[in-house]
C-alpha cells in the first residue's frame, strides 16, 4: 500500500470508539481524516494535535460524507443510538455505507455490537444488523467488529455507572451470569490492525472479548484493585428506564438467559495484548502524566 493510500476516514472521531481507533491509527502511521460535528471542540482539537485532519461531517448531511471520504482508502463506521434514536442510527448507517460506495472506499470496518443473533428484541443490536445488511448488498469491502460490554462501563461517567453496571444491570441480567469484557482502547487497536491487513480481514465478522467476569466478579476484582467498593446508587428500574429509556432495561433482561459467546481465544490470537479486566481497572488506578502546558 502506498503512502497515499494509507488515508482512513473515522466517523465519529471524537467519541469513545472513534477516539481510539483515530489514535491507534496516527499511532500506526496512518493518515487519519478525523469527523466530527464540532471540529472547534477540544476533543476534535486534541486529535488535530495529535496529527489528524480534523474536518467537519455530518451524518444527516450525505454531502459532508461523500466530501469526507474523498481518496480514502478505508471508513470506519460507528454511530450511537442513545443520541440518535435507532432509527436514526440505522439512517445514519445507511448513509455512510452510502457514501462510502460512492467515493470507492477499498475498506470498511464498522463497530457494530452484540451477538449477531436477529432474534434478540434489543434495539441497538438489531438496528446494526440492518446497516451490516446494507453494506453487505452495496458490495462493500466489509469488517464487522462485535464487541460486548466495554470495561469503561464500570468507570466512564458517561455511563453512570453507580447506578447502571453495579445496580440496575446485575438486578435485571443477574450478579453471577458471564459477562464479556473488552476495553475501547483494545478494540481500536483491532480496528487498526484490520486496516493493516485487508486480505486477513476483509469478509470477517468478529466477536471481540478479552476476558470473562460477571459483575460480583468485577466488584471483587475492584475491591482487590482499589480497597474498597464500587460506588453504588440504588435506583429503581422504572426510573433509570426513564433517565436512558428502554433499550438497556431490554438488553440486560435479554442477558439473564441469552446465549452469548464467551470465548475470548479469536481476540487474543489477533491482539495477545488485550488487557483484562484487573489490568484495565489497574491501569486506570495509575497517576497519570499531566498534560503538557
Amino acid at each position: 500500500m502506498s503512502a497515499d493510500d494509507r488515508l482512513v476516514a473515522v466517523t465519529g472521531a471524537t467519541g469513545r470508539q472513534g477516539n481510539a481507533v483515530t489514535r491507534h491509527l496516527l499511532r500506526n502511521g496512518w493518515r487519519v481524516r478525523a469527523l466530527t460535528r464540532t471540529p472547534d471542540s477540544k476533543r476534535a482539537q486534541a486529535l488535530k494535535g495529535l496529527g489528524a485532519d480534523v474536518v467537519r461531517a455530518d451524518f444527516d448531511e450525505p454531502d459532508t460524507l461523500r466530501a469526507a471520504f474523498h481518496d480514502a482508502h478505508g471508513v470506519y463506521s460507528v454511530q450511537n443510538p442513545m443520541i440518535s434514536g435507532i432509527d436514526g442510527e440505522i439512517r445514519q448507517g445507511i448513509a455512510v455505507a452510502d457514501a462510502a460506495r460512492d467515493a470507492g472506499v477499498s475498506h470498511v470496518v464498522y463497530g457494530s455490537a452484540g451477538t449477531g443473533a436477529s432474534d434478540t428484541g434489543v434495539g441497538s443490536w438489531e438496528s446494526k444488523l440492518v446497516i451490516e445488511a446494507h453494506m453487505r448488498q452495496l458490495g462493500l469491502p466489509l469488517t464487522v467488529l462485535r464487541p460486548m460490554a466495554f470495561m469503561e462501563l464500570m468507570t466512564d461517567r458517561g455511563y453512570f455507572p453507580p447506578a447502571s453496571t453495579w445496580h440496575v444491570m446485575p438486578k435485571l441480567m443477574g450478579a453471577d451470569r458471564p459477562v464479556v469484557w473488552l476495553s475501547v482502547d483494545d478494540l481500536g487497536a483491532i480496528a487498526a490492525l484490520a486496516f493493516a491487513e485487508p486480505s486477513r480481514f476483509v469478509g470477517a465478522d468478529l466477536t471481540l472479548a478479552a476476558d470473562v467476569h460477571s459483575i460480583e466478579d468485577c466488584r471483587a476484582i475492584w475491591r482487590g484493585v482499589t480497597g474498597k467498593a464500587p460506588r453504588r446508587i440504588p435506583m429503581p428500574v422504572w426510573l433509570f428506564e426513564r433517565i436512558v429509556g428502554d433499550d438497556l432495561i431490554a438488553m440486560w433482561r435479554w442477558l439473564r438467559t441469552g446465549s452469548v459467546p464467551i470465548d475470548t481465544s479469536e481476540t487474543l490470537r489477533i491482539l495477545p495484548t488485550a488487557v483484562t479486566v484487573r489490568q484495565w481497572l489497574s491501569a486506570q488506578q495509575a497517576p497519570r502524566e499531566p498534560h503538557p502546558a
